[in-house]
């Protein structure tokens, strides 16, 4: 599906990551594998480690702690990870499971394709989007998006563009209630 000239940065990156994980998932269903690329880096840092806490997953992985426990809940409904508590009743920890295990080689192969595809689209760029996804985090990291959308709105303020205003929630009124026929 074609992206509109006008498209924003957030689409513009939705679409990428469509565009990307499609064709990664399609890849992995050619092979007959129960297995969607957002797994990945739950994985790799399991198979590093045989096991962890969620949030180590998190740390490790890069990705925020709710993002990985939703990963997690995933895997663990498609048979690739085994959970058990940890010291703390609070604490998950995390295990390939032995079809994720058996799973490994494929995947390594399948991952070893895809960073050489990846190579490809890099080289036809005027600047390798490998390189420009790590200067954009890198960036991110020194002043969040938040702070520079409140820097763009001050100097805008400053132009006299019009501001958005906070909206207050809307009341809504209360559900009508329903008229049934009364059974004979």
């Amino acid at each position: 599906m074609p992206v509109p000239a006008n498209a924003t940065l957030g689409t513009l990156l939705r679409h990428l990551i469509e565009t990307l994980d499609g064709s990664v998932q399609a890849a992995y269903a050619d092979l007959a594998l129960n297995y969607r690329p957002r797994y990945t880096p739950v994985l790799r840092v399991l198979r590093e480690l045989g096991s962890a806490s969620i949030r180590t997953l998190s740390q490790r992985a890069g990705i925020s702690h709710s993002a990985v426990s939703q990963t997690v809940s995933q895997m663990a409904r498609d048979g690739l990870i085994e959970m058990r508590v940890g010291s703390d009743a609070r604490e998950r920890i995390v295990a390939l499971s032995p079809a994720a295990l058996e799973m490994l080689p494929a995947l390594e192969s399948q991952w070893a394709i895809t960073n050489a595809a990846a190579q490809t689209l890099d080289n036809e760029l005027s600047l390798p989007l490998s390189q420009l996804l790590r200067e954009a985090i890198d960036a991110l990291e020194r002043q969040p998006f938040k702070a520079r959308m409140s820097q763009a709105q001050a100097s805008l303020d400053a132009q006299g563009s019009p501001s958005p205003t906070k909206q207050s929630p809307t009341k809504q009124s209360p559900p009508k209630p329903t008229r049934t026929k009364a059974s004979p």
